[in-house]
């Protein structure tokens, strides 16, 4: 008799345990799952915390380098730039900015042998490429399209004015004799996207693919290049490092 009730006891005791080890696992995976959903909540948090500061920047200022592909006359090949690009913006809103910028664009005409002689003479070969150079000035507006944590996109489009130098390094040739545009200050208009990627809510890398629209014309005096030219389109690609600061209020 007294065999059996220890029996008994030994097999309620293993239940016992048995069921307070299934309870303890089952809090510990409560416990488990709870924490889970507060650290993806604090995540989703953070990241909601980040693209707010991110993107209520009242001011954007950048600059870098890029490339620039440019005709320089009616009849010439296309020849590469080397460029410079300063910009800054004021943010209405995260969304939309009004932008001013500053560029510049390096390069060799590729004039071959084209050229007359500046006294009127028959054309003779120049044995150089001569150097000109572009520098638009432009405003216009930027809009966000895509604000996320670490990628942001931006549309832009501005318009302006675009000073020209074409044969000041032609050694005594003018831009008439070369068949480059006339040296002078034409209209001049953008379209881009900006592609930041954020290192820092204040601090981004941006690529910038971009088109410009420019409107030289060959010098009245030259009647040898034709036609006169109309509209240039100019594509290239900026790069560079853009730095934010100031809050939307």
């Amino acid at each position: 008799m007294f065999g059996f009730r220890s029996s008994v006891k030994c097999v309620a005791g293993v239940l016992l345990a048995g069921f307070m080890a299934s309870g303890a696992v089952a809090v510990q995976a409560q416990v488990t799952h709870r924490t889970r959903r507060e650290s993806s909540a604090n995540r989703k948090a953070r990241i909601a915390r980040t693209i707010a500061e991110t993107y209520s920047h009242r001011w954007e200022v950048g600059g870098g380098g890029g490339y620039l592909r440019f005709k320089p006359g009616s009849i010439l090949q296309k020849n590469n730039e080397v460029t410079f690009w300063m910009t800054g913006t004021y943010f209405l809103n995260p969304k939309l900015g009004i932008i001013g910028d500053v560029r510049g664009a390096y390069g060799n005409a590729k004039i071959g042998n084209n050229t007359s002689s500046p006294d009127g003479g028959p054309p003779v070969f120049l044995p150089f490429n001569p150097q000109i150079s572009e520098y638009p000035f432009m405003g216009g507006v930027a809009y966000r399209v895509y604000a996320k944590e670490k990628i942001a996109v931006s549309v832009t489009g501005e318009g302006g004015a675009v000073l020209g130098k074409f044969d000041g390094g032609a050694k005594g040739f003018q831009s008439k004799d070369l068949g480059v545009w006339q040296s002078t200050t034409k209209p001049a208009f953008s379209l881009g996207a900006n592609f930041d990627y954020n290192l820092f809510p204040n601090l981004a890398f941006r690529i910038t693919p971009t088109y410009v629209g420019t409107f030289f014309r060959l010098d009245p005096e030259d009647t040898t290049h034709g036609p006169a030219g109309t509209i240039q389109n100019n594509f290239g690609v900026n790069v560079g490092f853009v730095y934010r600061f100031g809050k939307i209020k």
